[in-house]
């Protein structure tokens, strides 16, 4: 009886790895590859929670790159930040701090923002 125990738990603990290893797309696709859902949740910069899609409350802000003469670049960096950190007053801050977190990351790797 232990014996049948174990197969049954090699099998299911295979089957567990290969569910986990799996690099099939995330959603619903069509044929062609493409996405398909009505709705893909956002996650808040600040404290990396699911914004739900009632929460009115929820911004997502779209920050323009310039270069060394102030004119903009064409590219962006996406921010968004739920209606909890906002109404705790602390959107400020964490915008401030997730910048400089990308700021400093872009220097790093000698991308210029």
């Amino acid at each position: 009886m232990y014996e049948k125990l174990d197969v049954v738990e090699q099998v299911y603990s295979e089957s567990q790895r290969a569910r986990t290893m799996s690099s099939a797309p995330v959603g619903m696709h069509n044929s062609e590859g493409v996405n398909v859902d009505l709705y893909i949740p956002r996650k808040c910069s600040a404290t990396n929670r699911l914004i739900e899609a009632k929460d009115k409350a929820s911004v997502q802000l779209n920050i323009g790159h310039v270069n060394a003469d102030g004119v903009y670049t064409g590219e962006f960096t996406t921010m968004a930040l739920c209606g909890f950190v906002r109404g705790m007053g602390e959107s400020d801050g964490s915008l401030d701090r997730q910048w400089t977190k990308c700021y400093t990351d872009a220097k790093a790797e000698g991308k210029e923002i």
